[in-house]
């Protein structure tokens, strides 16, 4: 992969270009460390330029994926954070929380299960208290599963990705709102699914489709308190998400290749998404739903 900052003039359909992945297949969550190839989350190219000085954010799925690449893009761009990952993911949230050190930043580590009440709401009052506030939410965890068919998905399967991607949002914004001043941004994470869903992805393509609604709803609602929500919808993206039973083993040599960029995206080209809907920038922007999909058309 090309390895440049987001301000380089550069290529679209030669930035991220990365080898071919192999079938594999990761249990539980999945962990970067076991990803082939790596994906690039902005460690070495990510350059921040103090949009984000002094905000005080709560980042769930902080440990790999997108939310591993917000959480960097917002150190470097000046936020101190609370990062929310499974307690499986340790070693990968180590790592980040050492980079948003290294970017002169505080970071706090909260492991636990979203799809938990207690927990999602317990990590609200975690960052007003270590962080002296909270002013900045972003929903990133997420589950994803593939089934064939709609017989082989289990009502336990089905109610556990409706909690981690729709009910921990619902938890982690309710708890957050006596919190958040005037000037705070909520940012929610949808998916091309919401728009092009796939015949395996029943259940995920659905909590997609429902956070754009949750997400446009309440932005509504917040706007005269001055509280933004929006929304990201990313396409194809190479986490250990799609290797963690997202997608079937035998797909991913060719994932991402059906985008007109031809490739898959890297978790570093979303961080800027995040970072412009977080910022003053943004003010105007509310009820939006940001795709960054590769090219591939959405409403």
């Amino acid at each position: 992969m090309t390895s440049t900052d987001q301000y380089t003039f550069t290529n679209p359909v030669e930035q991220y270009r990365m080898p071919q992945p192999d079938e594999q297949q990761q249990d539980g969550p999945g962990l970067d460390q076991n990803l082939a190839p790596k994906a690039d989350h902005g460690e070495e190219t990510y350059r921040g330029s103090g949009r984000l000085s002094g905000r005080k954010a709560l980042i769930t799925g902080a440990d790999s994926g997108i939310g591993r690449a917000v959480a960097i893009a917002f150190a470097r761009e000046g936020a101190d954070i609370v990062l929310s990952y499974l307690p499986e993911e340790q070693e990968d949230a180590a790592e980040v929380a050492q980079l948003i050190e290294k970017a002169g930043r505080k970071a706090v580590l909260t492991p636990g299960d979203i799809s938990d009440e207690q927990y999602a709401r317990g990590l609200v009052r975690t960052a007003v208290k270590e962080l002296g506030g909270l002013d900045t939410v972003v929903n990133v965890a997420g589950r994803q599963q593939t089934a064939e068919k709609l017989e082989d998905i289990t009502s336990e399967s089905f109610d556990q990705t409706m909690r981690t991607n729709i009910h921990a949002m619902f938890w982690v914004i309710q708890e957050a709102l006596p919190h958040l001043p005037a000037g705070s941004a909520i940012i929610n994470t949808s998916s091309v699914q919401a728009y092009s869903p796939s015949p395996t992805l029943v259940d995920y393509a659905t909590t997609k489709a429902a956070i754009n609604t949750f997400s446009k709803a309440l932005a509504q609602q917040l706007a005269p308190r001055g509280i933004r929500v929006n929304v990201v919808a990313p396409g194809p993206i190479w986490t250990p998400l799609q290797t963690a039973g997202g997608q079937p083993p035998e797909a991913l040599p060719k994932f991402g290749q059906q985008t007109p960029l031809g490739r898959p995206g890297q978790p570093a080209e979303l961080a800027p998404a995040y970072v412009y809907l977080a910022s003053a920038e943004s003010g105007y922007t509310v009820g939006e739903t940001l795709t960054v999909t590769g090219g591939m058309p959405t409403p």
